[in-house]
């Protein structure tokens, strides 16, 4: 049993431990050569204990942090510490084993004072290009296992004693279209991690190791005992909910996202029985990473200020059923995975609207992660460009949703100038779009549209998106946000002759021409409550920013304005009239037959979160909370 730390210093190793964890991050954003590490943040770091616990984490990925427990502990199982040195570095981005997917290299370093193990850093960032038949190692279609994905490293000691393993290395670049950029970035994690190995020792030097010891223990037994008090709050019971995602490639069925959560005293099970069977295609979620997004979506929902490690994962257990497409048999694909990560979380937060509703969002607009390949004249020489569109967040209970950032993850919009000056294209647009977000007494964010112009030859994309069939669904009567579209040559005018504009799939895999532009078209967030009941000066500042149009806060919010230019006003009395008559028009409405009735924002028994997305628990006012007696 180790002895009890003063709060005073209990803190202050705690703060260290944190302060740790964002050095390493920070070592690696400074440091990295690729622009989704180094400009969008797609990667993430954490600090573990002697016995293989985390026990704080960088402020960065879900998906990462929550896997990062299990690709150390298959890295130590094959590795088992009494092998270890000061300075190896054990390489892992097997999709069983903790990563996900193949572009994902986590790295785990030992760390020792005085001749003793006192805890690993570890990190993971996501790689251009590992190979396989897409550049950017994350195609859906066509891929019917994961040895078409690329490059799959079991857990290698790659560094001995900081000396690098040169053959291994060699392997790598040798599978890669991108090798300045992987061998830049694993360079940059590993610098990283020397920088994480070196304050630990410090911490340790300045406390001692048995009082770090004991900090850390009590850390995660702080962080459990949270945790677990908050899940008491939430009243037991079994709540139910599905959603889908649009397809899992041309021509494909939706993919049904089924979720039962269980709340039972101070524990929650997240379990997905009766989702989709696994797909013969690269979307798939290895287990892992089906259980960081519910892990993250149950902490947000509790603790979410609290310390994420170890301890906060011990009170939820997370099931889906082997074959199906969140827990798949091997080797299925997997590489294009992050797309599913939105739906896990939502699927999570819509299952406990109705016992959490001043704590759930609506459901957020839905990122865009292309890859593109290609020849750049200019340079004479292949090229593989990463991206990310990141959009609108859902609606809250008190607050609009945020505009053209990261939802269920910490990542960024790579900027405008890192892309062209690394690649051959040109952004022609990058801007919000109006009246995509879903109206309601909070109005969910609005969609990114992000245009580019690829000056490249032989180009290739491997599209990644969602929300282009299945809008964004809103809550307790507040309305889906609008769909989303990928075009290639968007909107009037032809380019090189061309008559019109083409829809790309949202997960396709095709070519395209030298001056081609592809349009990325997200779609909007859902919006939260009845729309007739926002504040017509919130409506009003919606319009002069451009979110809402004149017209839709007419239709939409029964807000009428008046007025020109930039001298807009809300005309109350019209307003008054308005709303009125939209109210009594869809009571009135409300015994209409089946099949012509319009969604009612009318109160009805409670909220049941709906069997399709289209169906959302919006349709009812948010019940009142009820605690256990």
């Amino acid at each position: 049993m180790s002895r009890p730390v003063d709060p005073i210093t209990l803190g202050v190793i705690w703060g260290a431990l944190q302060s740790i964890a964002v050095e390493i991050g920070t070592a690696v954003h400074k440091t990295a050569y690729s622009e989704q590490a180094r400009e969008g943040q797609d990667f993430s770091v954490a600090v573990f204990d002697r016995e293989g616990r985390m026990v704080a984490q960088g402020p960065y990925s879900p998906g990462h942090m929550g896997a990062m427990s299990f690709a150390v502990r298959h890295a130590l199982a094959a590795h088992p510490v009494d092998t270890l040195r000061p300075g190896d570095g054990i390489l892992l981005n097997d999709p069983l084993l903790g990563s996900g997917h193949l572009p994902d290299f986590f790295i785990t370093q030992p760390v020792f004072h005085d001749g003793a193990l006192i805890g690993f850093v570890v990190n993971i960032v996501h790689h251009t290009d590992v190979g396989g038949q897409r550049p950017g190692s994350q195609g859906v279609e066509g891929i019917f296992d994961y040895f078409q994905e690329g490059l799959r490293i079991p857990p290698t000691k790659v560094w001995h004693e900081y000396r690098t393993d040169d053959g291994v290395i060699g392997i790598i670049a040798a599978n890669t279209r991108t090798p300045e950029k992987v061998l830049g970035d694993l360079r940059a994690q590993r610098s990283a991690l020397r920088v994480g190995e070196l304050r630990l020792q410090e911490l340790v030097a300045r406390y001692g190791r048995e009082t770090v010891f004991a900090a850390t223990d009590e850390i995660l037994a702080r962080t459990e005992a949270s945790v677990r008090a908050a899940i008491r709050e939430i009243p037991d019971g079994v709540y139910p909910f599905e959603d889908v995602l649009d397809d899992w490639g041309p021509g494909t069925d939706p993919l049904r996202v089924a979720v039962t959560v269980t709340v039972a005293g101070d524990t929650v099970t997240v379990d997905y029985d009766g989702s989709s069977p696994q797909t013969p295609s690269g979307l798939n979620s290895y287990i892992n990473y089906t259980r960081s997004y519910s892990y993250a979506a149950v902490k947000c929902l509790t603790d979410p200020s609290g310390p994420m490690n170890e301890g906060a994962l011990r009170p939820v257990e997370v099931k889906a059923p082997e074959g199906s497409f969140l827990n798949p048999r091997p080797p299925a694909g997997g590489g294009p995975r992050a797309v599913i990560c939105y739906r896990v979380f939502e699927a999570v937060v819509g299952a406990l609207a109705p016992a959490l509703p001043d704590r759930v969002s609506a459901a957020a607009s839905h990122m865009a992660n292309p890859t593109f390949g290609g020849w750049d004249r200019q340079n004479r020489r292949r090229f593989v460009a990463y991206e990310l569109v990141l959009s609108g967040t859902g609606a809250r209970a008190t607050k609009d949703g945020c505009e053209a950032m990261a939802w269920a993850f910490n990542a960024a919009n790579i900027p405008v100038e890192a892309q062209e000056s690394r690649h051959p294209l040109v952004i022609e647009r990058f801007e919000l779009i109006r009246d995509s977000g879903g109206a309601g007494t909070f109005r969910g964010g609005c969609g990114v549209r992000r245009d580019m112009r690829f000056l490249a030859d032989d180009g290739m994309l491997t599209n990644l998106s969602d929300r282009q069939r299945v809008a964004p669904w809103g809550l307790f009567g507040g309305q889906p946000g609008r769909r989303g579209c990928t075009v290639i040559d968007p909107g009037p005018g032809a380019v090189r002759g061309r008559t019109g504009e083409e829809v790309v799939h949202s997960k396709a895999s095709r070519s395209f021409a030298y001056g081609d532009v592809i349009s990325f078209q997200q779609a909007g967030a859902g919006g939260y409550g009845d729309p007739l009941a926002r504040d017509p000066g919130l409506v009003l500042e919606d319009v002069l920013d451009d979110y809402v149009s004149v017209r839709a806060a007419r239709d939409q919010y029964g807000v009428v304005i008046a007025g020109k230019g930039f001298d807009l006003r809300v005309d109350a009395r019209a307003t008054e009239r308005l709303r009125a008559r939209l109210d009594a028009a869809r009571v009135s409405t409300a015994s209409a037959p089946a099949g012509v009735r319009p969604r009612s924002t009318r109160a009805r028994a409670a909220p049941t979160l709906g069997t399709r997305s289209q169906r959302v628990a919006s349709q009812a006012r948010p019940p009142a909370k009820r605690r256990r007696s």
